[in-house]
């Protein structure tokens, strides 16, 4: 959610810059610049490069210090880029070690994390004029940009620097730069080539000409057997690859071309896909080229790439990326270097395996796209062959268009296509042509029409029309191309490139997915199919702030309860979300919601507090009585009588609430008191959010610190105050509209702190939609924009043209906001809904019970259990059940999820609360078994349903292992979180 959707995603806070007194200790313009001694864990500064590995420097002035640098050859995500390149880091109590709260470095004052714990307790989220901001840079770059996405979520290139700077910023990231620019940090330094000054300075001076693409067609079309195969003369089965590029050419022509279809439908016939793809056997390694070339198919004729033939191309595709580079511990097969698709040997399969996989709404390996931009050559060119580094270097017209064209979709390459742009404007002929090698000098049809796809999609018309003119002139009487200037026989695979480029298009917006009609909205079956899966929603209850961590996300996870209550797709799910924050539930590490917002302590948020309270009334729980707590008599209590002084910044001003900072959790306060009838308590919040509002009717994102009008602010202050009904909360309600719609862009979508934004086209849905006869055409126009952002596994993009790939957060918005239900007025009934056991956690020591003989004898004495210990005798057929232990203290927390049938939970630990009672029932010779368990865990119940014969119900084994195991997990999940934590916003803190 906008920016408050940051909230959540990033690791450092967008907020209005009031550096730290400039007293940065004179910085200014020119700072000083170490590398810093070098820790164990740290790559040598040298180590990097310009097209090697990824620097960061953090600026340590605001404590005394100077920039420091460090080097990471191989950076994961940024996280792993400051952690690996020297530098330590502490995140906050509340967001988990995702936001970055302190850091540390070893060359200056002896490793000391800043700011230290006397200015900063990093329990909650810091301040607004006070945090590490997050700022990259990729090569050639001259100026920084503020991160988008989160540290943890972020995938820094080859020749990237990222930058940490202390203080604060706007939410756009225009004010409290870095006082240093990326060159400066640089390895090596940095600056752009500068364009040849013998160069050519405009596109050849032809005279306008036209390829007939009717005859192109025809030619092609004719060359198919059967009007669905290409067979080479003499052979007598199909030749794939050229059957392949014929579907592109007359997909390209003419979108529903019929022979298209035919022949893409011969090729997903099971028997030609492997036959093609598949040579090793249907269960073997693909041939990658073949793979991406039919998936490109299918996204060309509207088939699904991941159900093609009886195989799922893009699934293979990635699972088969190289993992290392040949030499590196044993070979693999069909490797060369990390990051290649397997079996591959030329870059123009590279290129297509990543243009497919993007399209197909799959993020490439992160290393198979940089493998291009090793491609490239010293002049901007890229070579056609798969070379290693170092390796000789040739370029050529048509592998450059390809890689450029795939290096464009991809995003994040600027440098790169900006040298390969200036390489093909130089290397175009007179005549308009391109060679298919750099020493000829005469044109070649398919590196002509390659080099004009890229050429034009780069903007570049008037390059691209001139090699149309020659291409026009080199057209055979038949309507095919020849390979080379001059040649007189037709071959496909000049011709179909040229078809491609005649229509003014190219391959990549051939196979982008095609926008929905005005109106239309997006998959909300596959969005919720998205969201609910097991893998991103743990147990079907919560979701992490990062993979394997097991650190519970409650904002987000209720973020995920709206869209379910609103959509109705899975209520099922949804029930299973509100038991689990409701009854007591607890993540991985033993957290509650209310460990989250933070109740009865003097960090609670109403923010957090208040979207808690909005789920339950909207799925029609007491809110006065939800997960134990009152949280209306707590939001009542966290209304602010007056300002906070410092250095306590709990209250923004009188009627805000207590720790939050930001318009969207304001207006989430008022409507749950509203929503309860509690609108008296809500008067003075209520006036505060009123004069929060700016003359143009948009609201800030912060309160309490300057900020400028945010989408995701004003439309969720318009969904609060819209539940009040009298006139002055009405126009204030009109005058937010009608700002709303004037920030429209023109392809539907709404300016959000992640550039055209997904959460703030949702949110801005919701917001309008108070008054659908009005804006219904604005409407229309940014629900078919969401539709654009939807990727075939349902998940949404956090931003157009951002970093491609779904993400949780952005979809929970997606989803929900498409349906234009405001969060005032959201409501889900649960009825028919059937209640399932809690997973929780259950700790203490759990004795062995004895064993039921043959024909029922009794069971023995159960041990001692801890605090929701699991313990009881074990019977017979037919025999007896033991008694139940007595008191123990707790160990380490086991998730207890249905289906389980522990006889003990685990080793001893500190004190507990009451004790758990149960049995558990094994059987002896000849038995049967099924046993439940009921305990409680701080005097919440947890009930677990044992299967038959658990393993551990039928041998009482001692948890002690369980716990080792546990740990186990969790350092192997901990190597998951570094690499996949996501910034926070403090604007958006509760959400």
């Amino acid at each position: 959610m906008g920016t408050a959707e940051l909230a959540e995603r990033r690791t450092g806070r967008t907020r209005l810059v009031s550096l730290v007194s400039a007293a940065l200790l004179t910085f200014g313009a020119s700072a000083v610049f170490v590398t810093g001694t070098t820790s164990a864990a740290a790559d040598p500064i040298e180590g990097c490069t310009a097209t090697t590995g990824a620097v960061v420097a953090v600026d340590f002035g605001p404590f005394g210090g100077k920039v420091e640098r460090g080097c990471d050859t191989t950076p994961t995500t940024g996280y792993e880029l400051l952690r690996d390149a020297g530098f330590t880091t502490e995140g906050t109590v509340h967001d988990g070690p995702a936001f970055i709260c302190r850091i540390g470095n070893a060359s200056f004052n002896s490793g000391t994390q800043y700011p230290t714990p006397d200015k900063e307790a990093c329990v909650l989220t810091p301040q607004a004029t006070a945090y590490w901001s997050y700022w990259i840079a990729s090569p050639g770059q001259k100026n920084w940009t503020y991160s988008p996405l989160g540290a943890m979520a972020r995938t820094p290139k080859d020749g990237d620097v990222d930058a940490w700077v202390f203080g604060g910023t706007d939410i756009g990231g225009t004010s409290g730069k870095p006082t240093f620019s990326p060159d400066d940090v640089r390895a090596g330094g940095g600056g752009s080539p500068s364009p040849d000054p013998t160069g050519p300075t405009g596109p050849p001076t032809v005279p306008p000409g036209t390829v007939g693409l009717p005859a192109a067609t025809r030619w092609l079309s004719g060359q198919l057997t059967d009007g669905e195969r290409v067979v080479d003369e003499g052979a007598t089965t199909a030749n794939h690859f050229l059957t392949t590029e014929a579907v592109y050419a007359l997909a390209g022509a003419d979108p529903k071309s019929a022979t298209a279809r035919k022949a893409a439908d011969f090729l997903a016939t099971p028997a030609q896909t492997d036959a093609y793809a598949y040579p090793a056997g249907k269960d073997g390694i693909p041939d990658a080229t073949a793979a991406a070339r039919l998936a490109l198919v299918a996204e060309a004729t509207g088939r699904d790439p991941r159900a093609f033939g009886g195989h799922d191309l893009l699934g293979d595709l990635v699972k088969y990326v190289c993992p290392r580079d040949i030499g590196d511990g044993e070979t693999i097969e069909g490797c060369l270097t990390k990051g290649d698709f397997r079996t591959t040997g030329q870059s123009d399969a590279q290129a297509l395996a990543v243009i497919a996989l993007l399209n197909g709404g799959v993020t490439p390996p992160a290393e198979a796209v940089n493998r291009l931009t090793g491609l490239q050559c010293e002049d901007g060119g890229f070579t056609g062959v798969l070379i290693r580094s170092g390796g000789w270097c040739d370029s050529d017209a048509g592998s450059t268009g390809l890689i450029t064209l795939a290096l464009k979709r991809a995003g994040g390459h600027d440098a790169a296509v900006a040298k390969a742009r200036a390489y093909l404007r130089k290397s175009q002929l007179a005549t308009g042509a391109w060679p298919s090698a750099p020493y000829l000098t005469t044109g070649a049809p398919a590196a002509t029409a390659w080099a004009a796809q890229a050429l034009r999609a780069l903007g570049d018309a008037p390059y691209a029309d001139a090699g149309l003119f020659w291409l026009s002139r080199q057209q055979l009487p038949s309507g095919g191309f020849g390979f080379e200037e001059g040649e007189t026989d037709a071959r496909v695979f000049a011709t179909a490139p040229v078809v491609l480029a005649a229509a003014k298009s190219d391959l990549v917006t051939l196979t982008t997915p095609p926008t929905a009609a005005p109106g239309e909205g997006p998959d909300a079956k596959k969005g919720t199919a998205y969201l609910t899966d097991k893998s991103r929603l743990i147990l079907g209850r919560y979701y992490e702030n990062a993979p394997g961590s097991g650190f519970a996300d409650y904002g987000l996870t209720i973020d995920g309860a709206y869209a379910l209550a609103a959509t109705g797709q899975d209520n099922a799910t949804l029930r299973n979300i509100v038991d689990f924050l409701d009854k007591g539930g607890k993540d991985g590490k033993g957290r509650g919601v209310h460990d989250w917002t933070l109740i009865g302590t003097k960090h609670a948020g109403g923010g957090s507090i208040g979207k808690t309270a909005v789920l339950a009334e909207a799925v029609g729980r007491d809110p006065r009585a939800f997960g134990g707590q009152d949280l209306i008599a707590a939001l009542a209590k966290a209304v602010c009588p007056a300002p906070s002084t410092a250095p306590d910044r709990s209250c923004a001003a009188k009627g805000a609430y207590t720790n939050a900072p930001s318009v969207f959790s304001q207006s989430l306060g008022i409507i749950a008191q509203v929503r309860a009838g509690d609108g008296a308590a809500a008067a003075e919040p209520i006036a505060y959010l009123e004069g929060l509002q700016e003359s143009s009717g948009a609201w800030p994102s912060l309160i309490g610190t300057p900020s400028g009008a945010e989408v995701d602010s004003t439309a969720m202050a318009a969904m609060a105050l819209d539940l009040l009904p009298d006139a002055k909360a009405q126009a204030a309600v009109d005058k937010a509209l009608a700002w709303l719609a004037t920030q429209q862009k023109d392809d539907g979508g709404f300016p959000g702190a992640s550039g055209n934004s997904v959460n703030s086209a949702a949110l801005a849905i919701q917001g309008m939609s108070l008054d659908t006869p009005k804006y219904g055409a604005q409407i229309g126009k940014a629900r078919k924009f969401l539709v654009t952002q939807q990727n075939t596994d349902g998940g949404f993009n956090v931003a157009k043209g951002g970093q491609p790939g779904s993400d949780v957060r952005a979809s929970t918005q997606a989803v929900g906001g498409a349906t234009g239900i405001s969060f005032a007025t959201l409501t889900r009934s649960l009825e028919g809904t059937t209640p399932e056991p809690i997973p929780t956690t259950s700790t203490g020591t759990g004795g062995t019970g004895g064993t039921g003989g043959t024909g029922g004898t009794t069971g023995g004495t159960g041990g001692t259990s801890g605090t929701g210990g699991t313990t009881g005798g074990t019977s017979g057929t037919g025999g007896t059940t033991g008694s139940g232990g007595t008191n123990g203290t707790g160990g380490t927390p086991v998730i207890i999820t249905p289906g389980e049938s522990p006889s003990a939970s685990n080793g001893a630990g500190s004190a507990g609360g009451s004790s758990g009672n149960g049995s558990g029932a094994s059987g002896g010779t000849g038995g049967t078994t099924t046993g439940t368990t009921t305990g409680s865990v701080g005097g919440n119940s947890a009930v677990v349903t044992g299967g038959s014969g658990g393993g551990l119900a039928s041998t009482g084994v001692q948890a002690g292992a369980l716990a080792g195991a546990a740990a186990v997990l969790t350092l192997a999940g901990w190597r998951l979180v570094v690499m996949a934590r996501t910034r926070r916003n403090p604007a958006e803190e509760d959400r």
